[in-house]
């Protein structure tokens, strides 16, 4: 999509009004299971990741429609996993914002981005669930714009994650944005990345 457009859409009417109450929505299902992060209302991770998904947004998402429910698994995309929603809640809230097609692709990227059941994080970020996001359509431009906003936020506080992030990015990359041994996302995401 041309960024002069997404730029244009992102302020028209539709899209701010989806935007602000899809936040706050957001933001109270993180807050209704009393989930911060790191102390800070869990909207302060939720927008990070939203933020850099909109930053790389024109070079994977060709279509206007796909505009909302791309920005929907952003800031939902830990529902599921943290905030004790299912499948059918998240693609229900998704309904209240856009047509049963696009809350289909909305719940499916926050489907995809739920870590499976394990004792650690290898074990909940294994083989299957990097499968599940190459395979689920913007699933791995939420996944890597999750990461950034886990890693820049570690380095900004110098955080003992910073390490771990960075230790783990090389297997990260070629397994939740890389398919066949092409990237899925933006070569400058991945550089981004790497930094």
């Amino acid at each position: 999509m041309d960024r002069i457009k997404l730029t244009d859409y992102m302020l028209s009417e539709e899209y701010l009004k989806a935007n602000a109450e899809m936040s706050a929505r957001a933001q109270k299902i993180h807050s209704d299971v009393n989930q911060d992060y790191d102390g800070k209302p869990y909207i302060y991770h939720l927008l990070m990741v939203k933020d850099f998904t909109v930053k790389y947004l024109a070079d994977v998402c060709d279509r206007e429609e796909d505009v909302i429910p791309i920005v929907f698994g952003a800031l939902f995309h830990d529902s599921i996993e943290d905030a004790r929603l299912t499948y059918n809640d998240v693609r229900n809230i998704a309904k209240e914002y856009m047509s049963d097609s696009q809350s289909y692709r909305a719940a499916e990227i926050v489907y995809a981005l739920t870590n499976e059941k394990g004792r650690n994080r290898h074990e909940r970020a294994n083989d299957k669930y990097y499968e599940g996001i190459r395979e689920s359509l913007y699933a791995p431009l939420v996944k890597a714009a999750d990461r950034l906003a886990n890693y820049t936020y570690a380095k900004s506080i110098h955080s003992r994650m910073e390490e771990c992030y960075k230790r783990e990015m090389p297997e990260f990359i070629e397994k939740a944005v890389m398919k066949g041994g092409k990237p899925l996302v933006p070569q400058e995401m991945i550089d981004e990345l790497l930094k």
